[in-house]
């Protein structure tokens, strides 16, 4: 498919502004959503104690094909180099005919903490055997979920017989959300159940509460690269294939690597979540619990070398670089910040309206091409040399350069080799 937006990053930003408006049909008021984001009014009804408001970027990360669907991706995030690299990453999975994603139900879980049993088993037991009538109880809230095909669907039960309070028995209520976040809604059924959790169990429920370890709502994106299109600066696209899966063996093998690479893959993520009014904070701790869940702390990404030709033919020589990313993603596109904040309904705009296992694909998509693009700059010129020229600018600003210089005095920082803010102010001063 030919790309709509190549070159995006060349036009001015008011020439960006038109070509976005033209593909995403923007109205004038998204526009002005875009210029002026979140009033002071609307700020002071969002949270508590408002004195202000903090603005951050919003861009748009392009050459996204997801499912040989045309995308992009609204982006809100301070970092230089972020919607640069994703979007490379991104040219780079479309050569190989995009990213293929898929997800799961949108299952939440809600947990009741049960305690001062008698007996574990035995009052498990019971439960288990109430289980319509604690769904029943569960649903008495939220009819609107219901009526769309969601709400609580079952109930499993996990034994701890042995915690610092002593035994406890959790309770876990599997609630479909829809295409709701689900916090409220889950949180609401957990409380709806507690009493007759007691009155079944002889037990005392203390905490009523979701857990964002979202196992059961997770998002898969895949891609394929053919190696030529990873050579660069002399280095052969084989080389530069086994680089990246090398420095993704090390993170799948060292906590202390995979923190840093999961970073990665959550700087492309908690954008999109910034952009669209979704919760980046859930997102990180389910991220970061599910890179854990075997018992050690590893990459959430899987690369491969394939070397695989036509028609399947084992060729011998590496012929693609395969990227997967698996991980759970629960994500709204109905309620809260998705619909209070302007720039957030632009965004959704911007991605088309996708419903929330859409958006959650999406997001897992740039969450590979985001990881791609980190180990690929490590593995072959560092990570500092495209990050730091792009860093420049934000230097130069800070040393108090005016609009029309800043990229002048960035271009000197570069070459000088020497990018501070102290540097930058001798040249603004020349």
């Amino acid at each position: 498919m030919s790309n709509l937006f190549a070159g995006f990053y060349k036009l001015t930003q008011s020439e960006r502004l038109q070509k976005l408006a033209e593909f995403a049909g923007l109205q004038a008021d998204d526009l002005s959503a875009l210029r002026s984001s979140l009033s002071a009014e609307q700020a002071e009804v969002m949270i508590e104690n408002v004195v202000g408001r903090y603005t951050l970027p919003l861009g748009l990360a392009t050459n996204f094909l997801i499912n040989e669907e045309e995308v992009l991706v609204p982006m809100v995030v301070e970092e230089p180099s972020i919607v640069a690299a994703v979007s490379y990453a991104a040219k780079l999975a479309r050569a190989g005919g995009g990213f293929r994603t898929a997800s799961s139900e949108p299952l939440m879980i809600g947990q009741v903490q049960v305690l001062d049993v008698a007996n574990l088993d035995e009052a498990a037991a019971k439960l288990m055997a109430a289980e319509d009538e604690l769904l029943a109880a569960a649903n008495q809230h939220h009819p609107t979920i219901q009526k769309l095909g969601g709400g609580a669907k079952g109930i499993e039960i996990r034994p701890l017989p042995d915690t610092p309070a002593g035994p406890m028995l959790i309770v876990h209520i599997l609630y479909d959300c829809r295409d709701a976040m689900g916090a409220n809604a889950v949180n609401t059924a957990a409380e709806s159940i507690a009493p007759l959790i007691e009155q079944i169990t002889g037990g005392r429920v203390n905490l009523r509460i979701l857990s964002n370890l979202t196992d059961r709502r997770t998002a898969r994106a895949e891609c394929l690269i053919p190696i030529e299109q990873l050579a660069r600066d002399g280095l052969p696209g084989d080389q530069v294939a086994r680089s990246i899966f090398e420095a993704w063996a090390f993170a799948a093998a060292d906590p202390y690597r995979a923190a840093t690479h999961n970073k990665g893959v959550m700087n492309g993520i908690d954008a999109v979540a910034v952009a669209t009014g979704n919760d980046w904070r859930a997102l990180e701790a389910g991220a970061h619990a599910y890179a854990a869940r075997n018992g050690r702390y590893t990459s959430l990404t899987e690369w491969s070398l394939v070397t695989l030709g036509e028609h399947g033919l084992e060729t011998g020589q590496v012929t693609h670089l395969r990227g997967a990313l698996d991980m759970p993603l629960s994500v709204g596109t109905v309620g809260g910040a998705t619909k209070a904040h302007p720039t957030a309904r632009v965004s959704m705009k911007i991605l088309g309206q996708p419903h929330a296992r859409r958006l959650a694909e999406i997001m897992v998509a740039v969450g590979l091409a985001q990881n791609l693009a980190a180990i690929r700059a490590l593995a072959t010129e560092g990570i500092q040399r495209g990050h730091m020229r792009l860093h420049a600018r934000q230097v130069a600003l800070a040393a108090g350069a005016k609009e029309g210089q800043v990229q002048q005095i960035a271009d000197k920082l570069v070459a000088l080799g020497n990018i501070r803010v102290e540097t930058a102010r001798g040249l603004i001063g020349m």
